[in-house]
């Protein structure tokens, strides 16, 4: 074969022109094409997020009004967490009462535990209180706790005077002060919310009776 140097310029040209043409055709099918595709996936994938954009633009409007709805469902979340703990706050419903107790003038003397009872979305925490003051003052507490932002329930509510406190069912006697003329016993109920707990299935249930 002739060397490059030793052909026509005709013949030199046309080596010249197809090298020029497997360079360029090398380019196209690594270099340009290449970056053809990525180009093509660039205006798909923008495509694809002015669609999404479009879809969405008629809640931007909207907006306002959803960020004021979440503001005032947090809002009822907090007041209702008020109302029904989601823990057990004893300490806290004790104080609570006893803050009653002493704005009304009234001696709170004993809080029993009683059972607690599981409901379905919430709990009930009994207590047995006993407590003792002038009948007024008596009066006044339970108006007060009737009108308490936490619910309390109040039941078997027993009053006898400080001369026979064994008919309201009084564990102990006190000194009571020459003002005090009664003494009451009753059942204070508070509430606490609680996690839904899954219903055990048939398999879990029998297996639990087996193990009992």
């Amino acid at each position: 074969m002739a060397n490059f140097s030793e052909m026509s310029g005709i013949k030199q040209w046309g080596v010249v022109l197809g090298a020029a043409v497997l360079i360029t055709a090398a380019l196209f099918f690594t270099l340009f094409k290449g970056q053809r595709d990525a180009n093509a996936a660039a205006q798909k994938a923008l495509a694809a997020k002015i669609q999404e954009n479009n879809q969405l633009e008629p809640y931007r409007t909207k907006l306002a009004d959803m960020d004021r709805q979440v503001a005032n469902l947090k809002q009822q979340l907090e007041i209702e967490k008020r109302i029904v703990p989601d823990e057990k706050e004893v300490d806290g419903f004790m104080k609570m009462l006893n803050a009653e107790a002493m704005k009304a003038g009234v001696e709170l003397r004993r809080y029993t535990a009683k059972p607690v009872n599981n409901r379905e979305f919430y709990t009930e925490v009994p207590f047995e209180i006993e407590l003792d003051g002038p009948y007024y003052s008596m009066m006044s507490f339970f108006d007060q706790v009737s009108k308490l932002e936490r619910i309390v329930n109040v039941s078997d509510l027993l009053v006898s005077s400080v001369k026979k406190p064994s008919e309201a069912k009084a564990k102990h006697t006190y000194n009571y002060a020459p003002t005090e003329s009664v003494v009451a016993t009753c059942v204070a109920t508070t509430f606490f919310s609680h996690d839904i707990q899954p219903a055990a299935t048939p398999a879990k249930a029998a297996k639990a009776k087996g193990r009992a």
